[in-house]
């Protein structure tokens, strides 16, 4: 039997109730690892920078505390192949989803009503996952 392959995954989300909750969730559900967190656009940047190969999927909201996360978005477009970037954003309008899109963005997800939609592409991403080589 295959071992389940957990997805590293990276949050920048500045509300600690949403963050807290979405990592147990994804946790639960989707074999999900958190490696991290931040709540601002600062804070994002400087650590997918700094750990440029210890993530698989990193899951961003737009408005954050401090800056945007378009601007987290923008840093990781220069990102590994297996790599993925999504948005969970309260603002997922169309012109978002297309300003996204221009940025690489993998998915976008709403967060009123498409938690199930991101716990379904966690799980797909897991699915697919490779176990990747010892660093």
């Amino acid at each position: 039997m295959d071992p389940i392959v957990k997805l590293k995954t990276y949050i920048v989300e500045d509300n600690a109730t949403i963050r807290e909750n979405l990592i147990g969730t994804l946790e639960e559900l989707a074999s999900v690892e958190s490696v991290g967190a931040a709540a601002t656009e600062d804070e994002g940047k400087s650590w997918l920078a700094a750990h440029p190969a210890h993530w698989d999927l990193a899951i961003v909201d737009l408005f954050l505390r401090q800056g945007s996360g378009l601007g987290v978005l923008a840093a990781c477009r220069k990102r590994l192949p297996h790599q993925r970037m999504v948005v969970l954003s309260n603002y997922a309008t169309p012109d978002v989803r297309v300003r996204c899109a221009q940025l690489g963005v993998d998915a976008v997800f709403d967060k009123s009503n498409e938690i199930d939609a991101l716990i379904d592409y966690c799980i797909a991403q897991s699915d697919a996952a490779r176990p990747s080589p010892i660093d």
